[in-house]
């Protein structure tokens, strides 16, 4: 039982549902938005007050298909401010503070494996490789002339 507790305690557990609960409003959010602004706005021009009650029928039965378009419009706009105001500055951030590393690997001439950049034989196919050493600071001071 205390793994079980310990399990919901754990801090990615409660930011996903942090996550999950500001999600669902903010969905909310957008499609209040786009019922109550967006589709009149659209609807101005297109002459269609409202996409909701667009609908056609076959045989007697109702297809609603204005719904979707309002649905659809309010996942384009949620995407949309999801990611011009999460995903990218969090990309831009994260890209300002991580350090760019120099591969540690290179790939065999004659195999195409992955191998070490020292590496002066490749261990997959065994050929001969000439080793990608880095060059080291050269020093400034000079041997003492005896």
């Amino acid at each position: 039982m205390s793994g079980f507790r310990q399990f919901l305690m754990q801090g990615n557990l409660v930011q996903l549902a942090v996550a999950v609960v500001i999600g669902a409003v903010f969905a909310d959010l957008v499609t209040a938005f786009t019922e109550g602004f967006i589709t009149p706005l659209i609807g101005v021009f297109g002459g269609v007050p409202t996409f909701g009650e667009l609908y056609f029928e076959v045989n007697g039965s109702r297809f609603l298909y204005g719904r979707f378009i309002d649905a659809a419009v309010s996942f384009l706009l949620t995407a949309a401010i999801v990611y011009f105001f999460v995903v990218l500055p969090m990309t831009k951030v994260l890209e300002r503070f991580t350090k760019k590393e120099e591969a540690a690997n290179r790939e065999c001439p004659h195999c195409r494996s992955e191998i070490s950049k020292a590496a002066s034989r490749c261990a997959h196919c065994t050929s001969e490789v000439t080793p990608e050493t880095v060059p080291e600071a050269v020093s400034d001071v000079s041997e003492p002339v005896s």
